[in-house]
């Protein structure tokens, strides 16, 4: 508390020298008048002194400015409104401010400009006394909180994801058709899905199922009233172990087949079959996960120098048609095999989905290009187009075709996508 009043008292007396100071070189008159006021400041008793409040006291040390409440105080009808203390300070600014106004240095306003006013003054709330007395019970027996339950829930690694499909295609052609042909009806039925892991460290395991359903009608044929004209199943699984940002050492085995039986134009002859044949393609490499285009543009890239590949057939009569000597009826041979799987959402209704398939020996090559463009009109309602060229050069060659297959097709129907 002393040192607070020693403290005053030492600025009462700078003010003093550098008024006294400035009234010796230049501005006598004004340094007089300063002198006299500070004067007057310092005579106030130490108590009045001590009643000040803190943005009171600072007022003391500030330049000469002008504040809005020493005015709004002189008006006021609450005669209580104020301590005496800060009365005395307002009637000494009060009187510079009527007799020197020249003096004044700046506003108070431009002080809240550079911080907003802040009320310092403590606010003292009297809590209520009950005259009441309590009872206090000492208590004993402690009752323990219940230990929290800890539940670790177990990362879930996998993700599940299905697009399925059913096109429809009707077509007509009157009986005096220039160029001749037939009417027919024909659906097709799809379905691919995915189960896919990755432990988001180094490891990965993607799993593709597909299948594919198409029969269509022939008036032609006067044997069979509907005759498939797509069959597919095939699955293919690559575990993948990660060598850099986007490469993986992996292991890819495919395996495809049909499900019905295949016939040919008004004969029951038997073309191919369930297991007949059945391929299996089993190879080790390096996969690429390439991301482009802001992640429309996703696939993988499936580089094999090493792979074996199985082709077998159950029916007996088939095997030379698929390549097969005539008392065999598996064929087994080593080379280098190549896939790649695109899907590229050109924009919310457009989507091309890609599979190249390459595999080759010394002796022979296969390759085969499927390109599916999916036009999505609403959530439920779309239209494909599928074109499929192939080269297998260990069949028969074909007079007019060559080594070379192409399969195309336009429909129209419902997808879902999951």
């Amino acid at each position: 508390m002393v040192s607070r009043y020693i403290l005053l008292l030492f600025s009462f007396f700078a003010l003093q020298a550098s008024a006294k100071q400035a009234f010796n070189e230049e501005e006598d008159e004004d340094a007089a008048y300063k002198i006299k006021n500070i004067h007057k400041m310092a005579e106030m008793p130490l108590t009045i002194i001590d009643s000040l409040a803190p943005e009171q006291e600072a007022r003391l040390f500030m330049p000469l400015t002008f504040y809005k409440g020493v005015a709004h105080r002189l008006f006021s009808l609450d005669e209580d409104a104020d301590s005496c203390s800060a009365a005395l300070l307002d009637d000494a600014l009060l009187n510079i401010y009527l007799k020197r106004p020249d003096l004044i240095e700046s506003k108070e306003s431009e002080i809240d400009k550079v911080a907003p006013p802040v009320d310092t003054r403590p606010i003292v709330v009297a809590a209520p006394i009950s005259e009441s007395k309590h009872n206090v019970t000492e208590v004993n027996d402690i009752i323990e909180a219940p230990e929290p339950e800890i539940v670790l829930l177990k990362p879930n690694f996998w993700s599940f994801k299905g697009d399925y499909f059913l096109q429809f295609m009707q077509n007509y052609v009157s009986g005096n058709w220039y160029k001749g042909g037939e009417k027919n009806y024909s659906f097709l039925a799809s379905a691919i899905l995915e189960a896919n892991y990755n432990n988001k460290q180094k490891v990965r395991w993607d799993n593709k199922l597909e299948l594919k359903v198409g029969a269509q009608t022939s008036s032609s044929d006067t044997i069979h009233k509907v005759k498939t004209n797509t069959d597919l199943m095939r699955l293919t699984t690559r575990l993948g172990l990660q060598a850099t940002r986007k490469w993986y050492y992996t292991i890819q085995g495919v395996a495809s087949t049909q499900m019905f039986r295949g016939f040919g134009g008004n004969s029951d002859k038997v073309l191919s079959d369930f297991l007949s044949p059945l391929t299996f393609n089993l190879s080790i490499g390096m996969d690429y996960k390439p991301s482009y285009f802001k992640g429309k543009l996703t696939g993988n890239v499936h580089l094999a120098p090493l792979a074996y590949n199985l082709k077998f057939v159950d029916r007996k009569n088939l095997n030379t048609r698929y390549g097969i000597e005539s008392d065999r009826q598996a064929l087994n041979d080593f080379g280098s095999q190549l896939t790649i799987d695109l899907t590229w959402q050109m924009s919310s209704m457009i989507k091309w989905r890609s599979r190249l398939y390459g595999y080759t020996t010394y002796e022979r090559a296969e390759m085969e290009w499927e390109n599916t463009f999916s036009f999505q009109f609403n959530k439920y309602i779309s239209s494909m187009l599928y074109i499929y060229p192939r080269f297998d050069d260990s069949k028969k060659r074909d007079k007019d075709y060559g080594y070379f297959q192409l399969k195309e097709y336009i429909s129209f129907g419902f997808a879902y996508s999951m």
